[in-house]
């Protein structure tokens, strides 16, 4: 199998190049055409600029093509609307277009940010979407073209991702947790916090597996928490790993209180059912899955 892997820097993307080695060969995308952790040449792609998807494509002719880049700032995104769309929906379009042309397969990821989070219990792929900010606006354009395209596709949406490298909630948690004696923590936002690997991980047991069926599925480690619960956690366990000396006071706020420029959904947690009963996937518990990324090697 060869497989093209769009941002093989970020987070999930880092991931992903572990995951997807054992399945053939992988030609791996960043921005500067460089990998971040060892300085090793690969190819570049800015989705920023569509016209270049086409002749990378025509060079390395992969069979299934994994997109793990996107414009994810989601307060920025407010005022750089335009190259979000850029990024999360033309640059998606063009990627899908070309995969329905040459009959290659395509996984793509996205997000809770399609919802309006006013939800009471888990989000189905079947459930109407309202993105409440320009991020999940851009993300949702995304997925509407893809489906459009005729390509033989999986999107994969998912949230509150976390590892322990790159910019989210968990490193920023354990910097924060060594440098203060208290923090404030938003409590009335709740999801289930899903690390880089399962994301990665499914997406190798999927292509592993052919893709059974184009369309959405959703993908979150289980059970579900606040942001205060997840920062909460995150300290106890880094405790018991002596990656901090002592925990520090987590003081339970409302969103009111954290005024940002983009809305968030006050509820983001999707039903993952659906993709482990076609793939036959074990997605753990989010406490199980913080545990096992805190005790993941680094690298």
């Amino acid at each position: 199998m060869r497989l093209l892997l769009l941002g093989g820097d970020g987070q999930v993307g880092h991931e992903l190049r572990r995951s997807l080695a054992a399945l053939g060969e992988v030609v791996t995308t960043t921005r500067s055409g460089r990998l971040a952790d060892d300085g090793a040449e690969c190819e570049a792609l800015d989705l920023a600029q569509a016209d270049a998807i086409e002749p990378l494509l025509r060079r390395v002719r992969p069979d299934h093509v994994v997109n793990a880049t996107a414009y994810t700032a989601v307060d920025r995104a407010e005022s750089e609307r335009e190259l979000a769309f850029a990024v999360n929906a033309q640059a998606p379009a063009r990627l899908a277009q070309l995969c329905a042309a040459d009959g290659i397969g395509l996984i793509h990821y996205s997000t809770d940010y399609v919802f309006d989070g006013s939800g009471t219990r888990p989000y189905l792929e079947t459930d109407p979407t309202g993105p409440i900010s320009a991020y999940g606006e851009s993300k949702l354009a995304g997925e509407e073209a893809i489906r459009a395209s005729g390509a033989e596709y999986l999107i994969l949406r998912t949230a509150w991702v976390y590892a322990t490298r790159g910019h989210n909630f968990l490193r920023t948690m354990l910097r924060l947790g060594g440098e203060r004696e208290e923090l404030r923590v938003v409590a009335d936002q709740h999801g289930s916090p899903t690390p880089a690997w399962l994301l990665a991980d499914a997406a190798a047991q999927v292509l592993r597996q052919g893709l059974k069926q184009s369309g959405v599925r959703h993908l979150v480690a289980g059970g579900q928490t606040s942001w205060h619960g997840f920062a909460e956690a995150i300290f106890e366990e880094a405790q018991a790993r002596g990656l901090i000396a002592r925990r520090p006071r987590v003081e339970a706020i409302g969103t009111a209180d954290y005024p940002t420029p983009a809305r968030r959904p006050a509820y983001s947690v999707l039903d993952s059912g659906r993709l482990r009963a076609e793939y036959g996937l074990d997605v753990p518990h989010w406490r199980q899955a913080l545990s096992a990324t805190l005790d993941r090697p680094a690298g």
